[in-house]
Order: structure tokens, then sequence, then C-alpha cells
């Protein structure tokens, strides 16, 4: 009887080549598993290409809900950023598909586990972390990092394999952008892209959005409720995340919003540069920013940045189920217990513009913060206050101007 193994399968042209590979060159039976994190259209026909290929079986895994209630919302109570401008989709859809590439492993009995991320990329490093952190049993097979056996390194090698194998596929060899899709985002790499000096060609590029400049001339207004850092209605109908995003998508799309160019710094050591559209997913987390401005105190607010920054570090990096990051977790939520509340804000080409924010828990006191004098304020005690604040100042000024003498 043969091994099993089981492929994350994504129906594209890699994932497809490799299932004949890994018959030929390890002689495991071949069972694939794409796990549909909000990706659309793209499992059209998976099922029959996957037969068609040689796999015995085709797992699909409908985790849409599973990845934004325990993956995404975390990262957007924690506010968590990589390098100041990625909001992290790929980065927090990696462990939930890794983490179901180790159920069906587990359900079939298989003895291994194959990705088809290249040896260049991050997504190598988060597969394979969360399937140590989970199965350290399983072994991991990369094709990309096979150069013994895997001798295909172009779209055309990828084709004409599947041809010698039998395998005629809708693919051709035509360039496109490499692109990874879900519910929180789409990004794209490649072709103009690969050269920082060239401005990114928006007309041929941008699924989720549009340009900026091609959005509607009126600004729209919308409102967001949160309860404990996590979204629950948008303008007063009360929906489930994943449909809030989904909702949201479409009107930050449709007004520029959320397209972010960006040069990062990968996992494996080199600079990449992609653009990653995340409409709904930037108007959610700055309208949480916001209603975080209003109710937490100065020392937490502050701290929290710090976490945040670690936080979305441990994600990018592939640490999801490591402690760090569940003690860090246990921090921000104890943070967001508050974090309740109404956030208006006004769509207008690419721009979020604040419209207001009201909560139950804001610490704002209109009192205190007017310029007119209140009850809870004395101007007077800013005196004391600010010769105190200034004392080391003050006393260092004193020494250095006795040492000149």
């Amino acid at each position: 009887m043969k091994e099993k193994i089981i492929l994350a399968y994504s129906g594209g042209l890699d994932t497809t080549a490799i299932i004949p590979w890994l018959k030929e060159n390890y002689d495991y039976e071949v069972i694939c598993c794409c796990v549909d994190v909000g990706q659309g259209n793209e499992l059209d026909g998976l099922e029959e290409r996957a037969k068609l290929s040689g796999a015995s079986k085709l797992y699909i895994e409908h985790v849409t809900d599973e990845f934004v209630d325990d993956f995404v919302m975390p990262c957007v109570q924690a506010s968590a950023v990589y390098e100041n401008k990625y909001l992290l989709g790929t980065s927090m859809a990696r462990p939930v598909i890794a983490k179901k590439l180790v159920d069906i492993a587990r359900a079939e009995g298989a003895s291994a586990v194959c990705h088809g991320a290249t040896g260049k990329g991050n997504d190598q490093v988060r597969f394979e972390l969360t399937i140590k952190a989970l199965a350290p049993d399983l072994r991991i097979i990369a094709p990309w990092r096979c150069l013994d056996t895997w001798n295909m390194q172009s779209r055309e090698d990828e084709i004409e394999y599947c041809k010698a194998h039998g395998i005629d596929l809708p693919f051709d060899a035509s360039h496109s952008y490499s692109r990874d899709r879900n519910l929180w985002h789409i990004s794209h790499e490649g072709l103009e892209l690969e050269n920082p000096a060239n401005a990114p060609d928006y007309n041929h590029l941008l699924v989720l959005s549009v340009s900026p400049e091609k959005a509607p001339d009126e600004g729209e207004v919308i409102s967001l409720s949160f309860e404990k850092g996590v979204p629950v209605s948008i303008n007063g109908k009360a929906m489930k995340a994943s449909d809030i995003i989904t909702e949201l998508n479409v009107l930050g799309g449709k007004n520029g919003i959320g397209i972010v160019d960006i040069v990062e710094n990968r996992v494996v050591g080199m600079k990449s540069r992609g653009v990653y559209e995340t409409p709904g997913g930037t108007i959610l987390m700055e309208a949480h920013n916001q209603l975080e401005e209003l109710i937490l105190d100065r020392d937490t607010l502050a701290y929290k940045k710090l976490v945040a920054n670690k936080f979305a570090d441990l994600v990018y990096e592939g640490k999801w189920y490591t402690p760090l990051r569940k003690a860090l977790q246990a921090f921000i939520e104890s943070t967001q217990e508050f974090v309740t509340g109404e956030v208006m804000v006004k769509l207008y080409k690419g721009n979020i513009i604040k419209q207001g924010s009201i909560s139950p828990y804001s610490l704002y006191n209109e009192s205190i913060a007017s310029f007119t004098t209140g009850e809870l304020y004395n101007h007077h005690d800013a005196e004391g206050f600010i010769n105190l604040f200034g004392l080391p100042l003050k006393v260092r000024a004193m020494m250095m101007a006795e040492k000149e003498k």
C-alpha cells in the first residue's frame, strides 16, 4: 500500500505540475487539499483538474469564517501592520491553511505534506513552521527546493512537463502577475513591479479596487460599530465579521481605498516589491484605531503600539503557533475589553476621513479638554507639574552653566 501525501493545492500551474512530479519521484498517493479562505471563483473546476492530473482525491475545506474570526480579528484587535504598511493578508492565511493540511493528513493517515512555495519566499517558512508546531512527525516536501529532481524553472517548463505526462490543461505560457487572494486582500508581484523604479500599471493590475483618480467625485460616509474590538455592524446593520469585510471590500474598492505599494523585507533576507489591495481591511483597521484613540489610556495605547509591531512580525514570520504570539494576544484581548462604540468615516478618492466616533467608554471629557476652565481642571495646577516634570532639565542646565565658569 502506497504512502499518502497531502498537497496544498490551488489549482494553478505550479501545484498541478507537482502532482505527477510527486508520483514519479516519490511514488506517493497524492491527495490534494484546497483551503477556501475567500478566494472566490479560483475554486471553480478544481476537482476535475486535480483528478485529471493524477490525484486520488481532492478536499475543499471552506474555512473563511474560521480564518476571519480566529486569525484576522486578532490582528485587527492588535492593530498589527508589518513595516507600517502591509496588513498581513497572505501572512494571516498561511497558518489556517497549514492547520487544515495537518488535519487532512491525520484523517487520511498520510506521512507527508507538500507545498508549492518557492525557496525565495516567505510562504515556505509560514507553512513549515505551522506544520512543525502541530505535527512534528510529518515529512515536508517542497519541490522548488529539490534541485536534483525539480528541473522546471518556468511556466513553459511546467506546461511541457504536464503534456509529457498526458495532462492537457487550459494554461498558457503568457506572463502575468504572481497573485495571492483571500477575503482580506489580494497581492501582486512580478512584471513591472520587479523594478522599484517603475510605476505600477494600475490599469492592468488592480482587481478589487479602482485607482483614486477613477473613484467617484463624491465621498461616501459609512458607520462601523465594534464590540470589544470586533466589528459587529455596518451602517446599523448587524453582520458577522466576514460579511462586514465583504461589504467593506466593495465600498472601499470603488473609492480607491487600501492600495499599498511597498518594498518589504522578507523573512529569508531579501527585499521584494509588491502591491497589495486591502480595501475593506484598511477601513476596518482605521476605524478600530480611531475608536481606540477615544478609549485607551495613554500608557496602554503607547505600549500596545510596541506589542502591535512585535505581533505583526510574528505573524509575518509564520510564528502563529508560538507561546509568544499566544501571550501577546492575551494582552491584546485585555486591552479590548472596553473597545466598544461606533465610528463614522468618509471614503473619498483613496482617503479615509474622520466623521466622528462615540463610545460609552470614551475617556474624552469635554469639560476637561475645553479651552474654557472646567471644574476638573485648574490651570494653576499646571505650574507645579511643569516644575517637577522639567526638574531634570533644569538641574542639568545649572550643572553645565557651573562647568562653563
